[in-house]
């Protein structure tokens, strides 16, 4: 048994910022958390007790929705709309994949960046190349940190060198799967279905993606109802379905299994209660958003419809690889909703925006994200000291961190009560 003791600040519901000053939290030698307390325990010796001060300690975060193939465009390439971006931009980078020896030098920057922001636990795009693949998933399992990484499948809509057939991507997620059931560091890295949205996969391939996910119970991940030109598209190539939910419903591929969807600007009425019905996440990008004009997801209203809710980066349309940024800008994205519904579609609160980011997002890998008692320890140990605290509450720092902090103010990282030094990859 290992004992914290630092500032203590999570959020086991939405609504409610749980506030340790001094606290102390008790993880087993497997990584899950035995309690969470006040004072420290009865019958902890002090010689047992690892004291971070005046730091704060909070869960660590969770990306639910970022392609890693998309890293060396970070912060260019962000004048063009959704699907003339894809052309343009990101499918000539994502070529590059096919050589195993630039796929593991810019993954490796990648999962290092990862460490770096204090995100433990992401969903992950890779490409369609089942080996460079292979080198991201062995690149997770070398660092410590959780994901779920996935080969992508496409074959229609897109440039022929990123083209894969049914049967190569099913051969190459047997791979993967039999590859990480033996070298996945005990399930912290584990494949996901990833058909890249419905316009690049023909029925067959939706058809047999989501057949495999039903034969091996393997979550899925894709895009969902991002940008108006992209809903139009899906209806010409999808007529029988009702909406752009519905396609992927049809398949098997909405919610059968655990199931991202990240964007979902513009979804409602039909598409929503699909959503909620089968238990679908929706992973709320606002700085990828932003950046390629789709729009402004309502929140507030999946929030109030009970419908599950993290939080992604989705770079390298979005344009940072921090949470810090993503939470920033929900909230405002929120704020814009709120003005332009006048007050109907209340705005985000700072504890709302922090549960997506840890707990929200962390129950896609299970019980992560919150220093509840069972839960796995993820946590980021903070110093926020430059900051000038000496007349702030705690929820205030917390505040401020996410506001003006960065990744220099992470000092200690854990994942699975494991402490995760900077990687060697």
């Amino acid at each position: 048994m290992k004992v914290y003791r630092a500032n203590i600040l999570y959020t086991p519901t939405p609504e409610e910022l749980v506030i340790l000053p001094h606290g102390y939290i008790s993880v087993r030698s497997n990584g899950i958390i035995e309690g969470v307390y006040a004072d420290k325990p009865e019958n902890t010796d002090w010689r047992q007790v690892i004291d971070f001060g005046d730091r704060l300690l909070i869960p660590a975060f969770n990306d639910l929705h970022v392609h890693a193939p998309q890293y060396r465009n970070l912060g260019l390439a962000l004048d063009l709309e959704l699907l003339p971006w894809l052309n343009t931009y990101t499918f000539p980078e994502e070529m590059k994949y096919r050589d195993s020896d630039y796929a593991t030098r810019i993954y490796r920057r990648f999962v290092h960046e990862l460490w770096m922001q204090g995100t433990m636990r992401s969903a992950v795009f890779a490409t369609v190349h089942p080996e460079a693949t292979r080198i991201l998933a062995d690149l997770f399992v070398q660092s410590g940190m959780g994901a779920y990484v996935g080969l992508v499948g496409m074959n229609r809509n897109c440039p022929e060198k990123l083209s894969n057939t049914t049967e190569e991507v099913l051969n190459g997620m047997l791979m993967l799967r039999e590859h990480l059931a033996e070298h996945g560091n005990n399930g912290m890295v584990q494949p996901i279905v990833t058909p890249r949205f419905v316009p690049s996969c023909s029925e067959e391939m939706l058809t047999a993606l989501g057949h495999y996910a039903a034969e091996t119970g393997m979550p899925v991940q894709s895009h969902l109802s991002e940008n108006r030109s992209e809903i139009d598209w899906v209806k010409q190539l999808e007529p029988d379905s009702t909406c752009y939910g519905d396609a992927y419903n049809r398949y098997g591929l909405f919610g059968q299994t655990p199931t991202l969807m990240a964007h979902c600007c513009y979804t409602d009425g039909e598409e929503m209660e699909l959503m909620r019905k089968n238990g679908v996440f929706v992973v709320h990008c606002p700085t990828s958003n932003s950046n390629l004009s789709s729009g402004m997801a309502p929140i507030r209203k999946f929030l109030n419809a009970g419908i599950n809710v993290a939080l992604g980066t989705d770079v390298s349309a979005g344009h940072h690889m921090s949470m810090l940024r993503v939470m920033q800008c929900a909230i405002q994205v929120s704020k814009l909703n709120y003005a332009q519904t006048h007050g109907q579609m209340q705005f985000l609160s700072l504890s709302e925006v922090f549960y997506l980011a840890t707990k929200s997002g962390g129950s896609f890998f299970g019980k992560v994200g919150s220093f509840e008692s069972g839960y796995e320890f993820d946590a980021l140990v903070v110093d926020d000291s430059y900051l000038n605290y000496d007349n702030f509450t705690l929820p205030q720092r917390l505040e401020r961190y996410i506001y003006l902090g960065d990744d220099r103010d992470i000092k200690r990282r854990f994942c699975r009560g494991v402490e995760l030094p900077e990687p060697v990859l």
